[in-house]
């Protein structure tokens, strides 16, 4: 263990982060947009030599001054991060690096999980944890044309409702995953509760929590990728290789999404998917979303309505169990919630 000393950067503290600023610019990185933790190790001039951050159940943001590399001091950050998280009660630990990189955090006992090529690395720190959950899921394999459908639903509305109707009629059985990471206004307790009841008619239909192992856009990194059409691109590489594992743990052969022309992000997210399942055998559908008065049904449309207290807008964008929860007293405080949100609508 060397002397310096390892402490959180409070986001006021606006030398200490411009210091990491530099830090990360050297090794060809920035800091990421989702932080909640940063820590930094000074030297005796009080000068940041190293640093790491970390966002929900994640770790990232790693660099150490190229005239201390060599000291093992990005083995103490990642120690001081990790008994960070375990003080929060996060044991399941996930990290994105560079390839180059990925050898050395194996070697401080993180466990490849799937990689984008010549870009980055998925890994964790339990050596079976993504095999662990393949298990899981195979249990519910069930025969037949076995299809997949991966959803947000924040908050579920009938475009969602309608996108797993006509996928559930297509096949024998339809896993539908629920993201479950608490990144969205509506939390994941009551998004999932809303999808069970939406899809509750259709007997066919199986419902998974995602884990941590479907990405979301909050959880994956953009500090070491060079614009925002890479990021999209990487992230969907990188979720499309996790993907084909949960397929083959399930024997998926077929994967549907909703078109959204009106979003760049899900826009080319879907130009890589389809590109890559039909390299893989596994065919993909994009299904035309439902209208209502001749616009596409949106959850971000739902958002906009529940921000600004109207709930009569609702009755033609969402079915009636979604709609009986919001005017119950338990979404009292996830009104309050998108009330005061800046931003509802997504791109």
């Amino acid at each position: 263990m060397s002397d310096y000393t390892i402490s959180q950067i409070y986001p006021s503290d606006r030398r200490a982060l411009a210091q990491v600023d530099s830090l990360l610019s050297e090794e060809g990185l920035k800091r990421d947009a989702n932080l909640d933790y940063t820590c930094a190790m000074y030297d005796r001039d009080y000068h940041v030599i190293a640093t790491g951050s970390c966002f929900g159940n994640t770790l990232r943001c790693f660099a150490v001054s190229r005239s201390h590399q060599g000291e093992g001091l990005l083995n103490e950050i990642l120690t001081h991060l990790v008994e960070m998280q375990y003080g929060r009660g996060n044991l399941s630990l996930f990290l994105y690096t560079k390839i180059s990189s990925a050898r050395f955090f194996g070697d401080l006992g993180f466990y490849e999980i799937a990689r984008v090529d010549d870009t980055l690395v998925f890994m964790e720190n339990r050596m079976h944890g993504f095999d662990d959950y393949l298990s899981q899921l195979s249990q519910k394999k069930r025969e037949g044309i076995s299809g997949a459908l991966v959803m947000n639903a924040n908050p579920f509305t009938l475009g969602h409702q309608y996108l797993v109707e006509k996928a559930a009629a297509e096949c024998d059985t339809l896993h539908l995953f629920i993201v479950s990471e608490d990144a969205s206004l509506v939390p994941f307790s009551v998004r999932k509760q809303l999808v069970l009841a939406g899809v509750a008619h259709l007997p066919n239909v199986v419902c998974h929590d995602s884990g941590p192992y479907i990405i979301s856009n909050a959880t994956f990194p953009s500090y070491f990728l060079k614009d925002e059409a890479s990021v999209i691109e990487s992230q969907a590489r990188l979720d499309l290789a996790v993907f084909a594992r949960i397929a083959a743990a399930l024997s998926v052969t077929r994967r549907y999404a909703g078109e959204e022309p009106a979003s760049q992000v899900t826009g080319i997210y879907n130009q890589v998917m389809a590109a890559r399942l039909m390299s893989l055998g596994i065919e993909c559908t994009l299904l035309p979303r439902k209208q209502a008065d001749g616009q596409p049904i949106s959850a971000s449309a739902v958002r906009q309505h529940l921000k600004h207290g109207d709930l009569n807008a609702l009755k033609a964008l969402v079915p009636a169990s979604t709609l009986e929860f919001f005017q119950s007293s338990g979404a009292a405080p996830i009104l309050e919630r998108i009330a005061k949100a800046e931003q509802v609508i997504h791109y």
